[in-house]
């Protein structure tokens, strides 16, 4: 940026790309070597780290992207989404270097507090739940419930997650977590905060 240019809302480290017509809002820290695309809108106070790519995507409010990220187009990020270093997201599902799929891209869409651990693999046209946990190095094959915590390849769920990020204790169809006190009602397919 040079003195003849506007202040922008936002910060950005001199190595990074921010294409024209990107929207980004204020507080955003973009960090080294990251390229924002020109359809790209991306919220207030999130962090990309260093070697992200946003694509035409949506990213939220208060998003934490770290290293190595390429958030593609298709991918919608929730307020409070967290994406680990190095993770994966996918728009295509049987991509072939000699044929032209943008128009058969499935959209992917990380709900409200949601984590992706590190290394982890989102395979395109699914839903993460809000505030789920997805393990580092887990592969994503389906949606995945609000709440749940999901491991392994294929990513199954393992038990429920406080928005807090504490696994939580199950009692019958209710669990307590034991660091905030937040209290759900669960089920083998669901859960919810109580009340």
């Amino acid at each position: 940026m040079n003195d003849s240019e506007p202040a922008r809302p936002y910060f950005a480290h001199e190595t990074a790309i921010i294409d024209p017509g990107a929207n980004v809002g204020p507080g955003t820290k973009i960090w080294h070597w990251v390229h924002v695309s020109s359809t790209a809108i991306i919220g207030a106070n999130c962090s990309l780290g260093q070697n992200v790519f946003v694509g035409d995507a949506r990213i939220g409010d208060n998003v934490k992207i770290q290293n190595n990220v390429s958030v593609f187009d298709a991918v919608v990020l929730e307020d409070g989404v967290f994406c680990g270093p190095s993770m994966v997201f996918t728009n295509v599902i049987n991509p072939r270097s000699h044929i032209v799929r943008k128009s058969e891209y499935k959209e992917t869409l990380v709900k409200r507090g949601a984590t992706i651990g590190a290394n982890a693999v989102i395979l395109c046209g699914h839903t993460i739940g809000s505030y789920a946990m997805i393990g580092a190095g887990a592969v994503v094959t389906k949606d995945v419930p609000d709440y749940a915590l999901v491991v392994g390849n294929p990513a199954r769920r393992i038990g429920w997650i406080c928005q807090c990020g504490i696994r939580l204790k199950q009692a019958n169809n209710h669990a307590r977590c034991p660091a905030c006190g937040l209290t759900y009602k669960t089920s083998h397919t669901h859960c919810d905060l109580a009340g």
